[in-house]
């Protein structure tokens, strides 16, 4: 990602907290990662759908940057594996 990007996307990340009324300070590379993980081995659209179960998975727990962590890591591994299964064709459906 180019720098102006990266700088335009962090201001839209404040804005959106700001709007939403959010005060969390989450791991942004953490969370790009996990997306381009779900996007390039499960399917793109998955990605945005994957983020938003993350923060609501998130939310119905503890809350905060540590439940964003915790969701996060929980599909990232399994969307790896996932992809790993069907490219051997042994994935379940």
């Amino acid at each position: 990602m180019r720098t102006d990007e990266v700088n335009r996307m962090h201001e839209w990340i404040a804005a959106a907290r700001t709007e939403l009324g959010l005060d969390l300070d989450v791991d942004i590379a953490e969370l790009l990662d996990m997306t381009k993980v779900v996007a390039h081995e499960v399917a793109r659209p998955a990605a945005p759908i994957t983020s938003f179960l993350v923060g609501y998975a998130a939310a119905l727990r503890t809350g905060g940057a540590g439940a964003v962590w915790e969701a996060n890591r929980r599909v990232t591994g399994p969307a790896e594996q996932w992809a790993a299964e069907r490219e051997n064709g042994t994935a379940a459906l």
